[in-house]
C-alpha cells in the first residue's frame, strides 16, 4: 500500500512527534508499505523518511521547486519528484496515495488534510484518511468539526470520512479496517 503522510517540517517541536513518526515508519516498512511524503530532509518529515529507509522501506518524496531551491530536498529518497508549485505537489501526493495518514503538523499539514477530506466528501476519492491524535493533538480541530455538525454546516455522517487514532498502533489498525459505508451526497 502507498501511504501519503502529511506532517511537520519543523525541527522545533517536541521529540514525541519525531518518535511517533519513526515508530510509524518502522511499522509501515515491515508491512511492505511505501511512504509518499513532502520530500524534505528536515523536521518530522525528514525523520519519517530516514526511519523508513533505515527499516528497508521505500520512500517517495514530492516537493515544489521553491523548497528544492532552498536546499530542503531529501536526496536519499528512492524517488524524488520536484514539481513547479505547491498545487502540483499536492496533486501528485494525492494521486500516488492508497491511503492518507495525518500526523501532528502545522498550517500546511492542516491544509493538506482538509483538502483530501473535502475531496473525499465530494466523491473524488474513497481512500482512507487517518488522523494520529497523539496526546489529543487534534482534539481542538475535532471539537470544531463537532460544531460544524451541530450547526448544520456539515452532515454528522461526515465524521466517517476520517478515522481518529490515539497512537501509532491504532493508525495501523485503522489502515487495515474495512472501507466505510457509502455516505450521503454533500448537498442537503
Amino acid at each position: 500500500m502507498r501511504i501519503t503522510i502529511y506532517t511537520s517540517s519543523s525541527d522545533a517541536i517536541d521529540e514525541r512527534y519525531f518518535a511517533a513518526a519513526r515508530d510509524l515508519a518502522g511499522r509501515l516498512a515491515h508491512r511492505g508499505d511505501e511512504v509518499v511524503y513532502g520530500g524534505t530532509a528536515v523536521g518530522v518529515m525528514g525523520a519519517l523518511a530516514g526511519a523508513m529507509r533505515a527499516e528497508g522501506g521505500r520512500v517517495t518524496g514530492i516537493l515544489p521547486q521553491l523548497m528544492a531551491d532552498r536546499g530542503l530536498a531529501d536526496q536519499d529518497c528512492d524517488e524524488l519528484i520536484v514539481t513547479p508549485d505547491m498545487a502540483q505537489r499536492k496533486q501528485a501526493m494525492i494521486a500516488r496515495a492508497d491511503a492518507f495518514v495525518v500526523l501532528p503538523g502545522g498550517f500546511g499539514t492542516l491544509e493538506e488534510f482538509l483538502e483530501v477530506l473535502t475531496l473525499k466528501q465530494l466523491g473524488y476519492h474513497a481512500k482512507p484518511i487517518v488522523l494520529l491524535d497523539l496526546d489529543g493533538f487534534y482534539q481542538p480541530l475535532l471539537t470544531m468539526f463537532d460544531g460544524l455538525f451541530g450547526q448544520g454546516f456539515a452532515k454528522r455522517e461526515y465524521a466517517a470520512l476520517y478515522r481518529v487514532a490515539p497512537d501509532v498502533a491504532a493508525v495501523i489498525d485503522e489502515l487495515d479496517a474495512p472501507d466505510e459505508a457509502e455516505l450521503p451526497a454533500k448537498w442537503f
